[in-house]
């Protein structure tokens, strides 16, 4: 399998430029991507310095920098050492410059100003955490999106990535053994979303979980046969609710998140550097 060297240079944190880079390389099943991430960039001596690393290690360069002269930089330096490069910013800028007659602040980080979405954000996320996996029956009641399912379909990292939306999430896990709060017959069936996976995937997902603690990966918490009256106890109860229903067996977390929100008719746009 070939190896490619991927450089990320920003002013930021550089969210967005890995975030492209890793978009782009999934696309390339044969391809091993070793990504290093270089943010908070914001001198010319500093980023000197990592341009010539980048050089020797033959790497390609995904960056965003606001600033012209940075990003100038790199754009010499990478045209003059026949370096591949991709300015993940300046060329949409310079896009809605030109269609808005508007000029760019080119000032970093602006996105990350401690504003009173920040600060929602970071509610929605002390939330998950302290309603993830049942914790907090109370929690069901005041939780914007409330998710359920058996073990291991993905709950906790779909709460997580919903709370980063400014979503106040909290998740339930189900089964023929456990115990279902009486809160949750209170909550509204359209903030209700049930998820499901083939009981094939979760045997897997179930197994390498088990030789992860270092047991025995066949135990009826695996056991195909058992998975497959887990699902059929949560079907029932989802329509017994009335709440929609997600397989989430070929969909990413930003895919399953896509669904809930769009269903509440929320915007799923979201930004960060």
């Amino acid at each position: 399998m070939k190896t490619q060297n991927v450089f990320i240079i920003s002013d930021s944190s550089g969210a967005t430029a890995q975030t492209v880079a890793q978009t782009v390389v999934s696309q390339f099943p044969n391809l091993k991507a070793e990504i290093r991430r270089f943010p908070f960039i914001q001198t010319d001596s500093i980023l000197k310095g990592i341009l010539n690393i980048a050089k020797t290690n033959h790497a390609m360069i995904f960056h965003t920098l606001v600033s012209v002269d940075l990003s100038q930089m790199v754009e010499t330096f990478c045209e003059r050492n026949h370096i591949a490069d991709f300015d993940c910013i300046q060329t949409p800028m310079n896009t809605l410059a030109k269609v808005t007659g508007e000029q760019p602040a080119h000032v970093p980080g602006l996105i990350h100003d401690l504003n009173e979405n920040y600060f929602e954000r970071i509610s929605a996320i002390e939330f998950a955490v302290e309603n993830d996996d049942g914790k907090n029956a109370k929690g069901l009641l005041e939780a914007d999106i409330v998710l359920l399912g058996v073990s291991r379909t993905s709950k906790t990292p779909l709460s997580l990535y919903l709370a980063n939306q400014n979503q106040r999430v909290a998740n339930l896990p189900i089964g023929p053994s456990l115990h279902i709060p009486e809160e949750l017959a209170e909550v509204n069936k359209n903030r209700i979303f049930g998820l499901l996976n083939t009981p094939e995937k979760l045997s897997k997902i179930r197994k390498q979980r088990m030789l992860s603690y270092g047991l025995n990966a066949d135990t009826p918490y695996s056991d195909t046969d058992n998975i497959k009256k887990e699902l059929a106890y949560a079907k029932k109860l989802y329509k017994k609710i009335g709440c929609l229903t997600i397989n989430v067996a070929n969909k990413s977390i930003e895919e399953t998140a896509t669904i809930i929100l769009e269903s509440l008719n929320l915007d799923t746009t979201t930004f960060e550097d």
